[in-house]
């Protein structure tokens, strides 16, 4: 067994049980990381520098393959109700991890040493194991890089073993198929095989995060962005797929603190990461220019194709996955923090994408909005983005990341409710990027510049100062006016060409946030529950 890089002198593989490796790779750095994978033949170099490879069967995460073993730790706090929360015996992870560690004999492994959380005081160290060089240069990208003087002592808190070419046996090993992601709460080790995947590592640090900050530190975990501004006024920005989440919080004037994974404690936010997973497909240097700056050497581009007889990635092209992917070093966008970390909030931003036309562009919730519209997490797919999606459907996630939430969402918007109670300076937001005049195929989209005017007008204060309408159904407080947005659209119901279309819409919407809400009834406080809209 050869060992290359620099790592612990106590540290010991096969004190895991990974055991007659061939050569191990301890923190090698990207350079070596990138000939590695090219060496092998996993990738290649495109036109910018970045490193293009294909994550195989899988393009995405599978969350009806992550499990959490059920134990005293977790039997009475995890949230089992959940779909994305399937439990499984510690006898099943144990059979598992047997397999997968002696899966590694023979081989090459890749090993990196990491940090999540940019706040000493949740600090948690990562090792993560891996067959192929480029998901350890993934974690070096995604994860805070200690220095080479850390790394001389550096133990692991929490451990992730991933190996892609591990095949499961289904049934037999206790779970569904051959891939799996399990989170073991009581050895603090995440094991993923059988899917290259990569969002799975980043995922997986994330769920762990989502379960000891607000279980153990009762700090608030959040599925948001967040920039800050030069007199160090934090916005945060929360958001599904496709709302605007990168591209708003992208400001030349506010640093950046992250694009997706932060904490929240009683004086600060805090990057969980250090780097940026973005989606690239239709990514444009016009659209995104920071994102399309950062894809350069030391970049990974996951699933992507080039244009025919070229190494200029098509990022119009899906014939793999609308899931194609760029994972890069934070301090690869330009007014990215060098320490990722800002004060508390003083503005919340929930952004939907309502292809129905029936939510204001913005609206200021009250703290029991707040709580509900965070629990609710809308947005809607519209027709063509997945198939059998012929008209606009809604999608409610919890917390605006449901997969990713090990406790009962309520326990996560009790705390966002105890922080806004506390500190009433701090106003909330619903920003509305989707459609208005109608829904989707007959209203028109809200313009990327009038958003950007109304996030301005509330970064900069002025929007508090506004007078403001009540929506009759939603209860929400719309602005009567704004510099840079004409005032007629504000109020969506001013929008429509029939009012009574209109209105059969709005109910129509209402009623789904009412029926979604139903299984959060019983968990929900009564200030909660009295935000949600009015049907007569």
């Amino acid at each position: 067994m050869a060992i290359v890089g620099q790592k612990n002198p106590n540290a010991d593989l096969e004190n895991l049980g990974i055991k007659n490796t061939k050569t191990q790779f301890w923190n090698i750095t990207p350079e070596e990381l990138i000939e590695e994978t090219i060496k092998r033949g996993e990738g290649v170099l495109n036109d910018t520098g970045a490193l293009a490879v294909d994550t195989g069967e899988f393009t995405g995460r599978s969350p009806k393959d992550k499990f959490i073993v059920c134990d005293s730790i977790t039997k009475d706090s995890v949230d089992w109700s959940s779909n994305f929360n399937q439990p499984i015996e510690p006898s099943v992870f144990d059979n598992l991890y047997a397999k997968i560690t002696a899966h590694f004999a023979g081989k090459d492994v890749f090993v990196r040493d990491c940090i999540a959380c940019a706040n000493d005081d949740y600090k948690l160290n990562v090792r993560v194991i891996a067959e192929n060089p480029w998901a350890s240069l993934f974690a070096n990208n995604m994860f805070l890089r200690p220095t080479p003087d850390m790394i001389k002592t550096f133990d692991h808190d929490w451990l992730v073993i991933q190996a892609p070419s591990f095949v499961a046996e289904g049934v037999v090993d206790g779970i569904r198929q051959h891939n799996f992601s399990i989170l073991d709460f009581t050895r603090k080790m995440v094991i993923i095989g059988g899917s290259a995947y990569t969002g799975e590592i980043k995922k997986g640090i994330f769920g762990v995060l989502n379960f000891i900050l607000p279980h153990d530190r009762k700090v608030l975990s959040m599925h948001c962005s967040a920039n800050v501004g030069k007199d160090g006024d934090t916005a945060l920005f929360f958001g599904l797929s496709g709302t605007g989440k990168t591209t708003l919080s992208a400001d030349p004037n506010r640093p950046l603190i992250g694009d997706d994974e932060h904490g929240w404690d009683d004086h600060s936010v805090f990057n969980f990461e250090g780097g940026c997973y973005a989606k690239c497909i239709d990514l444009s240097a016009e659209k995104e220019p920071d994102i399309f700056k950062a894809i350069r050497h030391g970049a990974i581009l996951e699933n992507i194709e080039f244009i025919p007889g070229t190494r200029t990635v098509d990022y119009t092209q899906k014939s793999k996955t609308e899931n194609t992917r760029v994972s890069y070093p934070i301090h690869f966008i330009d007014n990215a923090l060098k320490v990722s970390k800002g004060g508390e909030p003083k503005n919340i931003f929930f952004l939907t994408y309502d292809a129905f036309g029936v939510l204001p562009p913005i609206s200021k919730l009250n703290v029991s909005q707040a709580m509900y519209y965070f629990l609710s997490g809308f947005t809607s797919k519209v027709a063509g983005t997945e198939v059998g999606v012929l008209e606009p459907q809604t999608t409610f996630s919890a917390c605006f990341g449901a997969a990713f939430l090990p406790l009962h969402p309520t326990k996560y918007a009790e705390l966002l409710g105890k922080k806004l109670k506390e500190n009433s300076h701090i106003n909330v937001w619903l920003l509305n990027t989707g459609y208005f005049g109608g829904a989707y195929g007959t209203g028109k989209r809200m313009s990327l510049p009038h958003t950007r005017a109304l996030i301005t007008s509330v970064l900069t204060g002025k929007m508090i100062g506004m007078e403001f309408d009540t929506h009759p159904i939603f209860g929400l407080a719309m602005p009567k006016s704004c510099d840079g947005v004409p005032s007629e659209i504000l109020n969506p119901a001013n929008t429509w060409a029939d009012k009574n279309a209109y209105e059969t819409k709005a109910k129509d919407l209402a009623v789904q946030f009412k029926k979604n809400f139903e299984k959060y009834a019983t968990h929900a406080s009564d200030a909660i529950k009295s935000a949600a809209p009015v049907v007569a």
